[in-house]
């Protein structure tokens, strides 16, 4: 996967706004309209010219559009798709030598062609899933431990 394709979008502040407004009400629709498979589009303000989207697309639509109306950078990388180490470890949040360690502990599936290794971004996704679980268990224990004590 190239660099370009990974490439993440920032939105401006301009299409913070934006995003916001389109996200809450492809939200809202999605919750009014919870039966429907595909969802049609008016594409250019044109009633008689609809595109018809798979639900699922119109779901992801409405994460991305959260994301940028926090601010946040988004990209948009499939399942299959094998990464770089550097673009896996980019994707983390990590230096690469860390993500290194945690392909050769067996934390994150990888295969090597050649010298070099690649990870599959559902891999790398299933990965952060439960760091991102075991991160809230421990933060919640730490919590109840506190309340516990009486320091909360």
């Amino acid at each position: 996967m190239s660099a370009a394709e990974l490439a993440a979008v920032q939105p401006d502040a301009t299409e913070v706004k934006s995003a916001d407004v389109a996200m809450r009400r492809v939200k809202r629709y999605l919750a009014s309209h919870a039966d429907e498979r595909d969802i049609r589009v008016a594409v250019g303000g044109d009633p008689d010219d609809t595109l018809a989207l798979p639900r699922s697309a119109v779901e992801l639509l409405a994460r991305v559009l959260a994301h940028m109306a926090a601010g946040q950078a988004v990209s948009v990388v499939p399942a299959h798709a094998e990464l770089t180490t550097q673009q896996a470890a980019d994707l983390l949040n990590v230096s690469r030598p860390f993500l290194i360690g945690l392909l050769d502990a067996g934390e994150i599936e990888y295969r090597k062609v050649g010298k070099h290794r690649r990870v599959r971004a559902d891999s790398l996704l299933d990965y952060k899933r439960r760091d991102d679980r075991v991160r809230r268990e421990a933060a919640d224990e730490l919590a109840q431990l506190n309340r516990d004590m009486g320091l909360y």
